[in-house]
């Protein structure tokens, strides 16, 4: 119906039944599947690839991210057999791709009969770990065949293009050509071969439509990172989640002018062999609103560097956050009158969707926070970074010359501390101990009077570092007036809006994106809507303890795979099944809690975080992929492949048990400070072993379930091992 009558929806109750998940993690060096992949090829397919677009230089380009960090992986298991296909952008051609010869021979005809027949096809290596190949396509180049393809998609799909729709003009012409791309190799290829395409959202997905209605012998996959309707509904402040049965979708689309994509989108979903989407949270939106339920969830990784030394990344957070607290010194210059030792860094991240992204309930949840901080009487001060970009002209004027002072008050002290050190050492060599009377002169009391006086201010610390070019309709800015958070000296809670991409280049705080991370406290993430979420298991892998929620798939897979997720600093928001206000107040209290601990208890959270870094390895989660592709070979070459599916129950999954001293609380641990007595070691040790519970997370660390593939025409591979229930082992 996809194929040749347009977009027709089948009205049916769908049940919420779980998609396939490989939920048991492991070491990998344990998991011996072995696949026989000489005569299979896979390419991998998305207008990401090599292609950061708009959001250079930072981390919220999820897609890019996925692919950039998982091909070292893949690049590993197919080895030459790997292809990624994006757009030719001469940008970022120029930086991140060396331009090769083709090596595979039939890639190489391929491409050169595409380029003789009028398109421009480039063949390199991306300059990133695992160095894979990449087809680049020069999506502009045939731009004059757009009307034909669309006239094209018209008659064999139904779907009709706008002209205005740029990005809908440009998945037009990569679709075509990707589908060229495939068509041609298989035709140039001696023997037929076994192609499997991987299609990375809407914008890739017509190539996978074209694959099917021209019957090319391709194994098929599409994953939706996010669906096209569930980011605009929710955008638009409605009750998503509790009306995901009742939307009229065709209605939907077409009233936010979405409708032909909605329909590439939807049609992908439905003729991919396998279908597949991030988190559990997004298959239940996908099975609603593409009317298909996925058919393996391939949850997001990372890749985890281990340090040698065990709390290296603790120093690391050290030094970060001295930086930080430098920034601090002159942004509050006048107004320092609270103690930055017992100071906490709080921040938020990402595209500026101030709803989707939780803005709102975190800035509500932080005037409550404020309030009990106040009449509790706690020396604690939270500073809270907004770290997402905005319009904006240059730097504030007030916020530079903060720094400025700053920076004139330690060359102040440093001139100072030359002719004090001087005089002392004059003294002592002549043998008598300086007469303190005498070591600073009338001149140094000028010099240091005049500093302080530099530093008096009679307007209150800005709240935004950047001159907005909206002020007086941002979100964010006014909910702060609304709330009233406007760092005078008796709030607790200070806020710090800075809407650019951090750089370590910046004049104002120059420090990367993982080094702000590091030396941060905690972050905060309360989304609504949010598929996977890339920031809070960032902050996972550095061992920086986050604030999610259950409609993540970040926060749900957490869940899924810990006890008790804020014993190990990852703590979940209900926004499933609780109203704003009582998820405002969970907020809150998560937040006043977390600011009750000592500095040992939150170096002791910090350790627990890092130890899940292993849950988000690719090492870990690839395998998720490897399934999908596995599922996808035997669907389209039955005679070849075999995949018997085995959805495993939810209590044979990798589950984090909950640690013996959870969670440390103040009743418990005593110190403020990793250094302390031999005596009160030992007390401690009675409730807070590193190594034995490291050890019992290592433990914990299963075998993983293996899937069952056999090839038919090799040996039988990924045996499901003897069949023994390692949880009740464990």
């Amino acid at each position: 119906a996809l194929l040749s009558g347009g977009c027709v929806l089948f009205l049916f109750r769908m049940p919420l039944a779980r998609s396939l998940s490989v939920t048991s993690l492991s070491g990998l060096e344990e998991w011996d599947e072995e696949f026989d992949l000489e005569d299979a090829v896979l390419f991998e397919i998305a207008w990401e690839v090599a292609n950061k677009g708009k959001l250079s230089a930072y981390p919220v380009g999820g897609i890019y991210t996925v692919i950039q960090t998982k091909a070292r992986l893949t690049a590993e298991e197919w080895g030459e057999n790997y292809f990624l296909v994006g757009p030719y952008v001469e940008s970022n051609v120029r930086t991140q791709v060396e331009l090769i010869e083709p090596t595979n021979p039939v890639l190489k005809r391929t491409i050169d009969k595409m380029n003789s027949s009028g398109c421009k096809v480039y063949f390199g290596r991306w300059l990133i770990e695992g160095s894979p190949y990449v087809v680049l396509i020069d999506v502009g180049f045939t731009a004059w065949s757009l009307d034909r393809w669309k006239s094209e998609l018209w008659e064999l799909c139904a779907i009709g293009v706008p002209w205005f729709d740029r990005e809908a003009n440009d998945a037009v012409l990569f679709g075509f050509l990707t589908a060229w791309l495939l068509g041609e190799y298989a035709a140039q290829s001696e023997e037929p071969p076994h192609v499997v395409a991987h299609f990375h959202e809407w914008l890739a997905g017509l190539g996978l439509v074209l694959c099917r209605q021209r019957q090319l012998s391709v194994a098929t996959i599409f994953t939706t990172h996010a669906t096209l309707l569930g980011r605009y509904l929710c955008a638009g402040n409605v009750d998503f989640y509790n009306n995901l049965a009742k939307f009229n979708l065709d209605k939907e689309a077409g009233d936010r002018q979405i409708y032909h994509r909605y329909c590439i989108e939807r049609a992908a979903a439905h003729c991919a062999h396998v279908f597949t989407t991030v988190s559990q949270i997004t298959a239940i939106e996908a099975e609603h609103l593409l009317k298909r339920k996925p058919d393996i969830v391939t949850p997001n990784g990372l890749n985890v560097k281990k340090f040698s030394a065990m709390h290296e990344f603790q120093n690391l957070h050290a030094q970060s956050k001295n930086r930080i607290q430098e920034f601090v010194r002159g942004h509050f210059y006048g107004h320092l009158d609270f103690n930055l030792d017992k100071c906490l860094f709080l921040f938020i991240a990402g595209r500026y969707e101030f709803s989707n992204k939780g803005a709102d309930i975190f800035l509500e949840a932080l005037a409550r926070l404020n309030y009990l901080l106040r009449v509790n009487h706690s020396d604690v001060t939270v500073i809270t970074f907004f770290i997402m970009p905005a319009r904006t002209n240059n730097f504030n004027v007030e916020t530079l010359k903060g720094q400025a002072v700053r920076k004139q008050l330690w060359d102040t002290a440093q001139t100072v501390k030359e002719r004090f050190g001087k005089k002392l050492y004059e003294s002592l060599l002549v043998g008598q101990l300086p007469d303190i009377s005498k070591m600073l002169d009338k001149e140094d009391f000028t010099i240091m009077k005049r500093a302080i006086f530099a530093t008096q201010r009679q307007s209150q610390p800005p709240i935004c570092t950047h001159n907005m070019l909206e002020d007086s309709s941002d979100p964010i800015l006014n909910c702060v007036r609304r709330i009233g958070l406007f760092n005078s000296s008796s709030d607790r809670v200070k806020v710090i809006f800075h809407p650019e991409f951090l750089s370590s280049t910046s004049p104002l705080l120059p420090m990367d994106y993982e080094e702000f991370v590091r030396g941060c406290h905690l972050g905060v993430f309360p989304s609504y809507y949010e598929p996977w979420g890339y920031t809070p298991a960032e902050c996972t892998v550095m061992g920086i303890p986050s604030i999610s929620t259950n409609l993540s798939g970040f926060g749900c897979f957490m869940e899924e795979h810990i006890a008790d997720p804020s014993a190990y600093g990852i703590y979940i928001l209900d926004r499933r099944f609780r109203g704003v206000d009582e998820s405002c107040n969970q907020l809150t209290s998560f937040l006043f809690q977390f600011c009750k601990q000592s500095r040992r208890q939150r170096i002791i959270q910090r350790n627990r975080t890092e130890r899940l870094s292993d849950l988000l390895d690719w090492r870990y989660l690839g395998r998720y992929y490897i399934a999908a592709r596995h599922m996808a070979l035997a669907k389209a070459f039955p005679d070849t492949y075999l995949y018997e599916p085995q959805d495993p129950t939810s209590t044979s999954g990798f589950r984090y048990p909950r640690p013996a001293s959870v969670p440390p609380s103040p009743a418990l641990s005593r110190h403020s400070s990793p250094h302390h007595s031999e005596a009160e070691d030992n007390d401690e040790d009675e409730h807070y072993d590193e190594d034995l519970e490291a050890e019992k997370d290592r433990v914990n660390i299963r075998q993983p379930y293996n899937v069952p593939f056999k090839n038919k025409t090799a040996a039988v591979v990924g045996a499901n091992g003897d069949g023994e229930d390692e949880s009740e082992k464990n």
